[in-house]
């Protein structure tokens, strides 16, 4: 599951990162929720290049009725996306990258949940798997949304919760991007839980529970109160992972 996450890459830094053109500027944000604009590196194919951009965080699929379908599809399962109505399409020509620091996750513990901060055990940033689509209102507004991919937990996650964020590696960027990869099983051997030692963590303050709070200070360690039984994520009871 993936309920919230950091992205503090600005614009300059994602054009060297990604080898992309960037069509807005972005800022730090420490507290992304369901909902809200993230910021995406996805394949564009009039440019035949990658582009850097702004997707709205709940995937509203391009034959959707009604918006609001978008808070049961802030989370896809990597094993049934493919066959999924929702997800099929964007699984064949819409994959995405969503850059990241770390992301966080909640644990029930004696006197409540905690929340943890997850990042990469090195300096370098991480890479979420991303599916989006486009979707047009009948009064002629769009949306472009995304949603992001998550597999069953390695060992080290399982003890917070039983699904993770899909990471992709740097030199896996290309072949997840490339539309031109159709099928569901030339991309399948990536969407893999990652090896044990690629994440570390450090519980933080529960200002992070409330998305209207952001900065850095979110991301900074508190004392732990000690751990507690491994427990159904803060978001898992609001939003249905499909």
């Amino acid at each position: 599951m993936c309920g919230r996450f950091v992205q503090t890459a600005n614009t300059q830094e994602l054009i060297e990162r990604f080898i992309a053109r960037a069509f807005a500027q972005f800022r730090a944000r420490h507290n992304i929720a369901p909902g809200q604009p993230v910021t995406a590196i996805r394949e564009n194919l009039e440019t035949a290049g990658r582009e850097c951009t702004a997707l709205t965080w709940g995937l509203v699929p391009f034959w959707a009725r009604d918006p609001k379908i978008a808070y049961q599809m802030t989370n896809a399962r990597a094993e049934t996306a493919a066959g999924k109505p929702a997800f099929r399409g964007p699984m064949r020509h819409k994959r995405c990258l969503i850059p990241a620091d770390g992301f966080y996750e909640w644990q029930r513990e004696d006197k409540g949940k905690t929340p943890y901060y997850i990042k990469p055990a090195t300096n370098r940033s991480l890479a979420l798997a991303g599916l989006w689509d486009h979707w047009g209102a009948p009064d002629g507004s769009e949306i472009e949304s995304c949603t992001i991919l998550t597999v069953a937990a390695n060992q080290w996650m399982s003890g917070l919760h039983h699904r993770m964020p899909v990471l992709i590696e740097e030199k896996d960027y290309d072949r997840w991007l490339d539309t031109s990869l159709e099928r569901s099983g030339d991309v399948a051997d990536l969407l893999q839980p990652p090896p044990e030692d690629t994440l570390v963590r450090h519980p933080v303050s529960d200002l992070v529970n409330n998305a209207r709070n952001d900065g850095p200070e979110l991301i900074a360690e508190v004392p732990a109160e000690g751990p507690g039984p491994a427990q159904d994520s803060f978001f898992g009871e609001l939003f249905e992972e499909r």
